[in-house]
């Protein structure tokens, strides 16, 4: 992430207050004013910072247009929210290159042909050809 934003908690007082008697105990307050849920940054949603984190580590170099899942299991190590997998979900459904790559959106794999079923063995034979594959030691290419 390029930018690493702090989130101060002093606007929920509540929570606040149950944090500093211990009476909640998934979170914590860090040193530096930071309010954390099991050791992971608490994000509000104040001036989209949930959306600036989710475009960034969406379009980041590192991730290249990961799916909702990949994005929240390496999401979720660093950051915090009520719904953040619902967020991301939602965020990678608005993807245009995520709508255009989805299967429904791809051509048939190609026409299936027919074969006939011979009345005696070995009276006709059928193979099937996959070629492209990378050289093998013995320079060969296809099953």
């Amino acid at each position: 992430m390029k930018n690493i934003v702090k989130v101060t908690w002093s606007s929920d007082h509540e929570l606040k207050e149950a944090v500093l008697r211990k009476s909640v105990e998934a979170f914590s307050q860090g040193g530096d004013g930071v309010l954390r849920y099991q050791g992971r940054l608490c994000v509000p949603n104040v001036d989209d910072l949930r959306e600036q984190i989710l475009s960034e580590a969406y379009s980041s170099r590192y991730f290249i247009h990961p799916g909702a899942t990949k994005m929240y299991s390496d999401l979720r190590e660093i950051y915090w929210w009520n719904g953040m997998k619902k967020d991301i979900a939602g965020f990678v459904a608005k993807c245009p290159n995520y709508q255009q790559e989805k299967v429904e959106h791809k051509k048939p794999g190609g026409l299936s042909q027919d074969i006939s079923i011979s009345t005696w063995k070995w009276e006709d034979l059928n193979m099937d050809f996959i070629v492209g594959f990378p050289r093998t030691r013995r320079q060969y290419d296809s099953i």
